[in-house]
């Protein structure tokens, strides 16, 4: 069995994101996954709309989630990560689908959020192993 997995992508940081997208999917093929469909979404905080939408069409097994939040001035980064993965978890349990936080952040500088690129293979593992364990 196949595993069909979705990538939902923040474009915010996109040099970063790019580079975990890039590592998500070899990850996926090397796990003998394929990744068949992908929506590019603003920033992570958008993430929530996109993952219903692609669940909804019941075209993957599960959605990987691949962002980078990086840490500004104020405690955004905090309330959109945070919001972001509360939502994540709500569609995954709606959907009874596998949804998994490929985010990296808060609380990162830009040298953090580019030594956690793995975090997207992290999400990919993650996202295989449950469609397998739960089916």
């Amino acid at each position: 069995m196949t595993v069909k997995l979705g990538f939902v992508v923040a474009e915010f940081n996109r040099d970063l994101t790019y580079m975990m997208e890039i590592e998500g999917e070899e990850h996926a093929k090397f796990l003998g996954a394929e990744v068949t469909e992908r929506i590019y979404v603003p920033g992570a905080y958008d993430m929530p709309l996109a993952i219903k939408k692609m669940l909804k069409e019941n075209k993957v097994d599960a959605v990987v989630t691949i962002g980078c939040v990086i840490e500004g001035a104020t405690q955004h980064d905090e309330i959109v990560v945070q919001h972001a993965a509360r939502k994540i978890i709500d569609l995954s349990l709606e959907f009874d689908k596998p949804v998994t936080l490929g985010i990296s952040g808060p609380g990162m500088t830009r040298l953090e959020a580019t030594e956690r690129i793995d975090y997207a293979k992290r999400a990919v593992e993650s996202a295989i192993k449950l469609v397998k364990r739960l089916k």
